[in-house]
């Protein structure tokens, strides 16, 4: 039995937990049907975010969508925030089950 996966772009944004109400706005304004958040941990160019507290915590934000919408989005940010807030943001090629999930 082999599996039916679909091809889809994995949008993994690192940023500030500050921001992360503009930025569901954002999403839902660009159309991006579902995504999860987390809160994330780690070491950068702006340091040690330990997310103790508010003012150094980061979030995590990823989002499985097709390849043109996912780099619409990526523009977006972008522009919009990467010469203020520190945010990284990558993609990756991701194997899905139930495709339709992720359109």
């Amino acid at each position: 039995m082999s599996l039916n996966t679909q091809i889809r772009t994995l949008l993994t944004v690192i940023t500030e937990a500050a921001i992360e109400q503009v930025l569901v706005r954002d999403l839902d304004r660009l159309g991006v049907r579902g995504y999860t958040i987390s809160d994330a941990r780690g070491r950068g160019s702006h340091g040690v975010r330990e997310g103790a507290w508010t003012k150094s915590a980061n979030i995590r934000i990823e989002i499985v969508f097709p390849r043109a919408m996912a780099e619409s989005t990526l523009l977006h940010l972008q522009a919009t925030y990467f010469a203020n807030y520190a945010m990284v943001a990558f993609l990756q090629d991701v194997e899905v089950l139930r495709s339709d999930k992720f359109e």
